[in-house]
């Protein structure tokens, strides 16, 4: 099955709602978990999260390591505003820069000492742009963690998923399951994206039927 794109940015009021309000918690705790068993020295310094979406892994992360600061980036304006009541709530303004700004688009006074992003790759119409952001953004021998879904052989594999783990989910977000994993990238265009991007250090892994992990440090 050939890729099929879906829109970039997730700025509708209604999706970007059910999205934020959607269970994830164990999802983005996992993700967290792995970077913190990626990097355990990395006790301070500036983690850039790209995609950050309703900011739950900035705000799991900074539990965990309350010295670490936080850019987190996020194209879509609805989703940041559901970012900052979050990072209100938690009482880590200090500690979470909030920016509204494609990635493509972004500058940082200095690379990041880490890179994390979380289901954002599939949003991207072209990917290589995605990795060249990641590789001048983070300093060198910075860890990075990078998770999204995988694209099924065929649309009914794709359904099949939707209704296994989203079976009871409301509409708004099957739709978006659906469509999203329509939009991913197979293990083998990563692993191929990473060695013309020169990142063939980076090591790929599939934890599960509907994503793979991209993990290491960028050089």
């Amino acid at each position: 099955m050939e890729r099929i794109l879906e829109p970039e940015i997730m700025d509708g009021e209604e999706q970007t709602k059910v999205y934020a309000n959607a269970d994830f918690a164990e999802e983005n705790q996992g993700f967290v978990d792995q970077f913190l068993a990626l990097c355990p020295d990395l006790q301070e310094g500036t983690v850039l999260d790209l995609g950050c979406g309703p900011a739950d892994i900035p705000i799991r992360l900074l539990r965990s390591r309350p010295a670490l600061h936080v850019t987190a980036v996020d194209a879509s304006g609805p989703m940041l505003a559901r970012a900052e009541e979050a990072v209100r709530q938690a009482g880590l303004g200090d500690r979470i820069t909030l920016m509204c700004k494609r990635f493509q688009d972004l500058e940082l006074d200095q690379p990041a000492d880490a890179v994390i992003s979380n289901s954002l790759v599939h949003h991207v119409p072209n990917a290589f742009q995605f990795w060249y952001a990641l590789k001048t953004l983070a300093k060198p021998g910075a860890p990075v963690l990078v998770m999204d879904l995988l694209r099924p052989e065929t649309p009914e594999e794709a359904q099949a998923l939707v209704d296994q783990y989203a079976v009871d989910e409301p509409e708004q977000l099957r739709h978006d399951f659906y469509h999203s994993l329509l939009a991913a990238f197979t293990e083998d265009e990563i692993a191929a994206q990473l060695a013309e991007m020169y990142l063939s250090r980076l090591l790929i892994d599939v934890p599960d039927d509907r994503h793979w992990i991209v993990s290491g440090r960028v050089y």
